[in-house]
């Protein structure tokens, strides 16, 4: 070798000619260049090779109805308790289906005129309405029969005068604490009836989730007034807060209404920014903050939304930063989510209107791009869970 030979030529005589093969597209990101000294290979495998470590699971939180439990026998058994409760306090003849067939006639015929006002109203609202109307109803007829009998003629031959009057005095005659107590009759009846019908996987599922994640903060999210923490023998134990839709009216109902706009693209975001406040306190208190000062900066943490709603619970979560698993659960559990949002198979105690089907349903197909995980039986709901955690 020559000792004035250019450095390029030594340089190739020394590392030969495959130092300067520019890697294809596929193998790029892998290129080492030859002038780095202190990259050997064996250093290569042992990145390639690392273990990513997963994640940590902060904040879980459920939907309830048709996830911890299928709603249409929940609802059934509550309309019973209704029933009986209209009876005590001498409504008899009530069926137990009328509380929501009179809940989506009120809500149709209120949206007639003010279809803002019937999109917003709350599901308690609407059972609160429905059944003040029957206990108006029941006074209403029994006032016209008692009328016709004392003036010896039928109730179709009363004058519309005297109808009207009846019709003015049952409404005075309704007391708002007997409509109240009926109501809570109904509530109470729901989370037992939530307990018996509860999906015996969920409570062996939460306990492992709770051994395995011992700082992990628990919570519900729910349109009505469902409430795991009430339901003691079951789901109480293992949630640590429950927010519903319900707990800021003027939030609920500005949403509803701007649903009922097809035109709007309106996100659920409220409820779910005030589930990550609670959290927040939560965390705080548990000592689970890097920085104390920051108290929104916690650590890796992930947040992690389970429902078997698309549009509320996928869609309105993952806009707040969640990662979600949906529910849509095999035959067996008896889930009518599937069913609620189409024209022909509206479940009987559904209120829900045509025009707020179809945005629902603009909704759904949004919201499919952000499903992380689909369960169809609950067994699966650990390890998808932890498979959204070492992502």
């Amino acid at each position: 070798m020559r000792l004035h030979q250019p450095i390029a030529v030594v340089i190739v005589s020394i590392l030969g000619t495959q130092a300067f093969t520019v890697p294809s597209s596929t193998t790029q990101k892998k290129f080492k260049p030859f002038w780095t000294p202190l990259y050997s290979e064996s250093e290569e495998a042992t990145e390639s090779t690392t273990t990513k470590k997963p994640k940590t699971l902060g904040l879980l939180t459920f939907d309830l109805d048709d996830t911890l439990y299928p709603i249409s026998p929940v609802i059934s058994e509550a309309n019973e308790a209704f029933a009986k409760a209209m009876a005590n306090f001498g409504f008899e003849g009530i069926r137990p289906g009328d509380i929501e067939n009179t809940g989506r006639q009120m809500r149709e015929e209120m949206a007639v005129d003010d279809p803002k006002r019937a999109s917003a109203l709350s599901h308690t609202e609407i059972r609160m309405m429905a059944i003040r109307k029957q206990m108006e109803t029941v006074i209403f007829l029994r006032s016209l029969e008692n009328i016709a009998e004392d003036e010896a003629t039928s109730v179709s031959s009363l004058s519309p005068i005297i109808v009207n009057n009846a019709k003015r005095w049952a409404t005075k005659e309704v007391s708002s604490s007997v409509v109240q107590a009926v109501y809570n009759a109904w509530e109470m009846e729901r989370h037992h009836a939530g307990e018996r019908h509860v999906y015996p996987e969920i409570i062996e599922c939460l306990k492992q989730i709770k051994e395995e994640h011992p700082n992990i903060v628990v919570g519900a999210v729910t349109d009505g007034k469902a409430n795991p923490m009430l339901m003691t023998f079951t789901c109480a134990p293992y949630f640590d807060f429950c927010m519903s839709w319900e707990d800021d009216m003027g939030a609920r109902e500005k949403f509803f209404q701007e649903l009922s706009d097809t035109d709007s693209e309106v996100q659920l975001k409220w409820i779910y920014e005030a589930a990550l406040e609670k959290y927040a306190g939560f965390a705080s208190a548990r000592g689970l903050f890097k920085d104390q000062s920051e108290p929104n900066d916690t650590t890796d943490d992930v947040w992690i939304h389970i429902g078997d709603d698309l549009a509320y619970d996928v869609g309105g979560s993952a806009a707040c930063g969640a990662k979600t698993i949906l529910m849509e659960l095999a035959d067996k559990y008896d889930q009518t989510a599937r069913h609620r949002f189409t024209l022909d198979k509206q479940p009987s105690w559904s209120v829900t209107m045509d025009d707020e089907i179809e945005t629902h349903r603009k909704m759904n197909l949004i919201a499919e791009q952000h499903v992380d995980k689909r369960v169809g039986y609950i067994s699966g709901l650990k390890e998808a869970i932890n498979e959204i955690l070492a992502e």
